[in-house]
């Protein structure tokens, strides 16, 4: 099957309902339509599930403000919050959403927009991509907790550790930041020092965390340094001296660091008996399937997956070196769903795909064609103060100023595509020529439609 044709079926495809899980009887329905499309006339363009996806009583709500009266901050996740998506609280770009199926997804007015963010990167094969769903399916079917370990625990280590340079043990978990703080927890149990050094963001669990709540105690064993600065690497590390228990990076942050930065912090731990990890949350099976590590050949001591491993299903991973990993034995890391089976199905079905296809290679691709996109928006609009930045598969947009970004974020909404403001826009196998083209064309309209209303205000 071609590759591009295999996920042109995620974006076609209706995304099951949460509140009415398939029966044995349709899942082989849907088995069987699947095996159906190669005989399906290409040219016949499969109508999107967005039309009338909406619950009639859904729009006739406001989300955003009855999200703000019941959660503290509007949305559990920071990056979805109204004032972090668009730059205002007081927005009138949408803020929910009800549906979403390949790269696009329906908001609670039945709008449909293509989306760039795909889900902070968690997402790379297209949202209800058919194969990971129905992996998900089976294992609902079968119950998706116990009192006994599923196996696919084993066997997703196995397969995860196989893909990664320096996986030869891994220990699951349902988020980045518990995945991150549990690598640094190990490496503090193996070499019996409390000092961490960092650069990157690692979420937000205290050890390396300034927010308010967080004890001074705390905050005085974690020291951030700049990305891709020798001299701060240097003088962090010497500040540590024989306390060093761990230096962790984030090894891409908008662009590649020099390799002598990270092959320097690969030699100082060495060294000094400290652990190297490697926050590969947005890099493994983006850039390449085991992260900036299989790309580079610098081999950390454990590195942390998630985001596209389960392609949306929450799942994280620390993978490392045996001995280190040994560790964990020692100390107490456990949570109760840190095993359960969809997470675990998902990466299978995604380390299947993987495994079948160059899906990096195909992020790659995807991501500069928008890329090329959005910058001959750029040009053709003859706006200023816009600049297209990052690497292909995770791309920025920069703005000269955050109001202009947020107007700018509001129009192309309104246009039907979601951009991401401030961090990375993701390729995903999903975003076709179709999509790549309204991407273009959204972003055309609404820096047209930006530089008319600054004119204007002239």
């Amino acid at each position: 099957m071609p590759f591009r044709r295999f996920f042109d079926r995620g974006a076609k495809r209706e995304a099951p309902s949460a509140d009415d899980p398939p029966t044995a009887d349709e899942m082989e329905e849907s088995v069987a339509a699947d095996e159906q499309v190669e005989d399906e006339d290409p040219s016949e363009e499969a109508e999107w599930a967005g039309e009338d996806a909406a619950p009639e009583e859904a729009t006739d709500i406001d989300w955003h403000a009855r999200a703000i009266a019941i959660l503290p901050t509007g949305a559990s996740t920071g990056s979805k919050r109204a004032e972090a998506l668009y730059g205002s609280a007081s927005t009138p770009a949408p803020t929910h959403y009800i549906q979403a199926a390949g790269c696009r997804l329906v908001d609670t007015s039945g709008n449909s927009l293509v989306d760039c963010t795909m889900a902070l990167g968690a997402v790379a094969l297209g949202y209800a991509e058919p194969t990971v769903q129905e992996a998900v399916f089976a294992a609902v079917a079968h119950g998706n907790v116990a009192g006994l370990s599923d196996p696919r625990e084993a066997i997703v280590a196995e397969r995860l550790c196989d893909h990664v340079p320096c996986g030869e043990m891994a220990q699951f978990f349902k988020t980045g930041a518990e995945a991150v703080s549990a690598a640094v927890r190990i490496a503090r149990t193996y070499t019996g020092r409390d000092l961490v050094i960092g650069s990157g963001y690692f979420g937000w669990h205290d050890w390396s965390s300034d927010s308010a709540g967080v004890p001074d105690a705390v905050r005085s064993l974690y020291r951030s340094m700049a990305f891709d600065d020798l001299d701060a690497l240097d003088t962090s590390v010497r500040g540590a001296g024989d306390r060093l228990a761990a230096i962790v990076i984030e090894p891409m942050v908008e662009r590649m660091p020099s390799e002598v930065w990270i092959r320097k912090a690969r030699e100082l731990a060495t060294l000094l008996g400290a652990v190297l990890i490697f926050d590969e949350m947005k890099t493994g099976f983006r850039l390449r399937r085991g992260g900036y590590q299989e790309l580079t050949g610098i081999t950390p001591d454990l590195a942390v997956f998630g985001k596209a491993l389960a392609n949306g299903f929450p799942l994280a991973a620390v993978v490392g070196r045996r001995d280190v990993m040994d560790a964990a034995r020692r100390t107490w890391i456990s949570s109760t769903l840190a095993g359960e089976s969809v997470g675990l199905a998902a990466a299978n079905a995604v380390l299947d795909v993987h495994e079948s296809a160059d899906v990096c290679a195909a992020l790659a691709s995807t991501g500069q064609a928008m890329r090329a996109g959005v910058t001959a928006a750029i040009a053709a609009s003859g706006i200023e103060g816009v600049t297209v930045e990052g690497l292909d598969p995770m791309w920025l947009l920069r703005f000269d100023e955050p109001r202009r970004q947020t107007r700018f974020l509001e129009l192309a909404a309104s246009h039907g595509v979601l951009f991401k403001r401030g961090a990375y826009n993701y390729a995903a196998t999903a975003h076709d020529e179709a999509a790549i083209a309204e991407i273009e064309a959204a972003a055309s309209a609404s820096f047209v439609e930006l530089r008319d209303e600054e004119q204007h205000r002239e």
